[in-house]
């Protein structure tokens, strides 16, 4: 039998300056005491994608299978898509008309291998581990760029202006 593991605590923020624009994401795991912080950047993206990327980069830096994760976020966009029963009916519906498919599939393939619950925190108002969240995301989107950073492409943001059937 395997011994039962702490909880993991995913904390997660995206930023886009302009919406698309330059954009990154944050994330903060916590667990019995150690921390790891991730982020990244793009050079045009929007702030929903950022939002759910920082949730999936999160979920795919946990190193077994079924932990116990309690994820923390400000986007309404993706707490309620699991919550309220959005994701199951866009599934349901083959991802039509519905935008960032690319990244819904990609979090649904590492979601389904934990135990998973999400918060929605009110962002921007001193929640210190969204705060540091915010602050990676800033300095790995625009912060990054404002240095002169070549930032990579969100291949997937590219893709779905390329073929606005896409943007849903």
């Amino acid at each position: 039998m395997e011994p039962l593991r702490p909880v993991i605590y995913l904390f997660t923020d995206g930023a886009s300056s302009g919406n698309p624009g330059p954009g990154g994401y944050g994330v903060v795991l916590k667990c019995a005491g150690l921390e790891k912080e991730m982020s990244g950047g793009f050079v045009r993206t929007t702030n929903n994608r950022m939002e759910l990327l920082a949730v999936i980069v999160g979920l795919e830096a946990i190193k077994w299978r079924n932990a116990r994760v309690e994820i923390w976020s400000d986007s309404s966009y993706v707490v309620k898509a699991i919550n309220e029963g959005w994701l199951a009916n866009w599934e349901r519906k083959g991802f039509a008309k519905v935008k960032n498919p690319d990244l819904w599939m990609r979090f649904l393939r590492i979601y389904r291998q934990h135990q998973v619950t999400f918060h929605w925190l009110k962002g921007h108002a001193g929640h210190p581990e969204n705060e540091r969240c915010d602050a990676l995301a800033v300095a790995a989107g625009a912060g990054a760029m404002a240095m002169g950073v070549q930032l990579p492409k969100d291949e997937g943001y590219e893709e779905s202006i390329a073929q606005p059937d896409l943007l849903g």
